[in-house]
């Protein structure tokens, strides 16, 4: 969200909500920002890692794997279809 954004909705709540409201969902928004960052910083423990370690190298002796061509072909296809919707999007509104 852009700061002009936060800034209109700032002003908005400012204007509706009461000093104790105010401070509720100040209070509610911190926690949930808390827990967020909480859990998108959280290390990997070391028997984690491993797993993820033994199960890639499990689908690769069955052939579960692309090759960087693949994964090529598939950014292609993916870029040309968003730039096909963009497009599309723009033209409908």
């Amino acid at each position: 969200m852009s700061e002009t954004t936060l800034t209109s909705l700032l002003e908005y709540l400012y204007g509706t909500l009461t000093p104790s409201n105010q401070r509720w969902v100040a209070e509610h928004l911190k926690q949930h920002a808390d827990q967020e960052e909480k859990a998108l910083l959280k290390p990997y423990t070391m028997e984690e890692l491993d797993a993820r370690l033994d199960q890639s190298e499990r689908d690769f002796a069955e052939g579960h794997y692309h090759t960087h061509e693949d994964v090529l072909k598939m950014l292609d296809e993916e870029l040309e279809l968003a730039s096909v919707e963009k497009h599309e999007y723009a033209e409908a509104v």
